[in-house]
């Protein structure tokens, strides 16, 4: 997992360094100069602009300047204030050393004037960079970014453990994800599905097949007033439900499975929101709650209430609508999303995942796992119904709500790209799921 510190984080982070600062300076710019060089494709004859800011970016930038020249590169320093809106020589890199994170004012940067331009840290104001190269660990910034182009994670033997904010790789759901042993039975990753409703039963069949294509060996789906045998997938089992006065029977259901998944598709009615409340509260294992299970909960008061009667550990899964009801306002879409989603959580004793093309799961801890692999793909009808599916099979793996919340966020967003970029349908995901845990898509 790739680290993420705030700005303030990364200061602490330098003044505890046992090397001082001309030494980390010193590594950043040789950093810069390789990847300038590599965007350069060699040295001979090639030009560079480097616009130095007065700070540590600048002194960084100035590093990679007296390196490249070194290296026969032809080079030319600029101030970044007289820069500011100005055209720049013909040049084949820039390199954006102006200002970094820390940096609130209005910066116009020069026109490149085609050049491919290397960000040092973070892009300067209005600079749209190809890559950016940044030390140690993301900034939240570069996340909510898109100018900063393809964003490299420069190692300049800083600290970072004490990072609180991770970054889920694909690679790190195949490594994560634990393994079924030799001797596992069908219920040793049980998940109930309570979902649907009578004209709403396509939500109900995506969590329930979902859930089966990401390792459930058991799934029991129940949706209230249906005639549920006629539309579960044909490995689900099916779990007749009343119309009315179902909690019972759903937390019935709920016997030796190991997660349950509840809300896409359950309906609204004042009888539902009373009988959804009533499972959420009692179920004795972790659930993942999405859709009609949030509006359920009600407001932020209300939700708290029906969470502290909880025993077993829950995730929710809201869009920005379902955030906003929930937290009495909407959501942020820049980096301090972050925070507005640690917060939620903390007030809800509940993990909190926040769909989006960058998706933000957050523990009441304030631990944080980031997706940042979503393609404009999902956004289509159900595709939230089968990552609800995918995070009850990873709770029932013994995986916390944190984790199965961040590795199951990127294990749907990589398995989409695999997907049609355009005609997706969300009926696509659980074969593509599946075959990306395989070790085959993705």
């Amino acid at each position: 997992m790739i680290p993420v510190m705030t700005p303030d984080e990364m200061r602490a982070v330098d003044a505890a360094a046992p090397e001082g600062l001309d030494v980390l300076v010193e590594r950043a710019g040789a950093a810069v100069a390789r990847v300038a060089l590599e965007e350069l494709g060699g040295a001979y004859g090639r030009r560079v602009v480097v616009v130095c800011g007065k700070g540590n970016n600048g002194a960084d930038g100035r590093v990679a300047a007296r390196r490249l020249r070194a290296r026969g590169v032809r080079v030319v320093e600029l101030d970044a204030a007289s820069a500011s809106g100005s055209v720049l020589p013909a040049c084949d890199v820039v390199i954006d050393a102006a200002y970094g994170t820390g940096f609130h004012g209005t910066y116009h940067a020069p026109d490149p004037l085609g050049a491919v331009i290397v960000a040092v840290d973070v892009p300067s104001g209005d600079v749209r960079a190809d890559v950016t190269v940044t030390f140690a660990a993301l900034k939240p910034a570069l996340l909510f970014s898109d100018a900063a182009g393809a964003v490299l994670v420069e190692d300049i033997g800083l600290d970072v453990s004490s990072a609180r904010i991770h970054v889920v790789e694909p690679a790190d759901v195949l490594g994560r994800l634990p393994r079924r042993p030799r001797n596992a039975h069908k219920y040793a990753v049980g998940v109930a599905v309570v979902a649907g409703s009578p004209g709403m039963t396509g939500a109900a069949w995506l969590v329930s097949l979902a859930a089966l294509r990401c390792g459930s060996g058991y799934c029991r789906l129940a949706i209230p007033g249906a005639d549920v045998a006629a539309m579960v997938p044909s490995e689900a089992v099916a779990v007749p439900l009343a119309a009315e006065g179902w909690s019972s029977a759903a937390l019935a259901s709920c016997d030796r499975m190991r997660a349950l998944a509840i809300g896409p598709g359950l309906g609204r009615a004042e009888a539902t929101v009373g009988e959804t409340k009533r499972v959420l509260a009692e179920a004795p294992i972790p659930v993942v709650v999405d859709a009609d299970g949030l509006y359920a909960l009600g407001s932020l008061d209300e939700a708290a209430e029906v969470l502290r009667s909880r025993v077993a550990p829950t995730l929710l899964t809201p869009h920005d609508g379902e955030f906003a009801r929930l937290a009495g306002e909407a959501p942020p879409t820049g980096p301090e999303r972050i925070e507005t989603v640690r917060e939620l959580a903390a007030r809800l004793g509940a993990t909190v995942l926040l769909k989006g093309p960058v998706t933000i799961v957050a523990a009441p801890d304030g631990e944080v796992l980031v997706s940042r692999h979503g393609p404009p793909s999902l956004a289509t009808a159900g595709t939230g119904d089968v990552l609800t599916g995918i995070c009850a099979a990873f709770l029932a793996t013994g995986l916390s709500p944190l984790e199965a919340g961040g590795l199951g966020a990127t294990a749907h967003a990589t398995a989409a790209h695999a997907g049609h970029r355009v005609g997706l349908v969300a009926g696509d995901l659980p074969e593509l799921v599946a075959a990306f845990l395989s070790g085959h898509g993705g």
